[in-house]
């Protein structure tokens, strides 16, 4: 997954733009953008446990 900060301009505001495939979320700052997407990422990169599921029988 790409996530990108982006300078976005709104109605003469500059907002930051965190954007994730087609989901965006804004910020007022580029820091607080930054500090999302490092959150976002290292989240996305962690290892994820998987629930033990049943064994299903095979057919047979």
């Amino acid at each position: 997954m790409k996530v990108l900060v982006q300078p976005r301009d709104q109605g003469g505001e500059c907002l930051w733009q965190v954007r994730l495939d087609q989901h965006c979320v804004s910020f007022r700052s580029e820091e607080e953008a930054r500090q999302f997407a490092a959150r976002l990422e290292a989240r996305l990169r962690a290892p994820h446990n998987l629930p033990d599921w049943p064994v299903q029988r095979q057919a047979s």
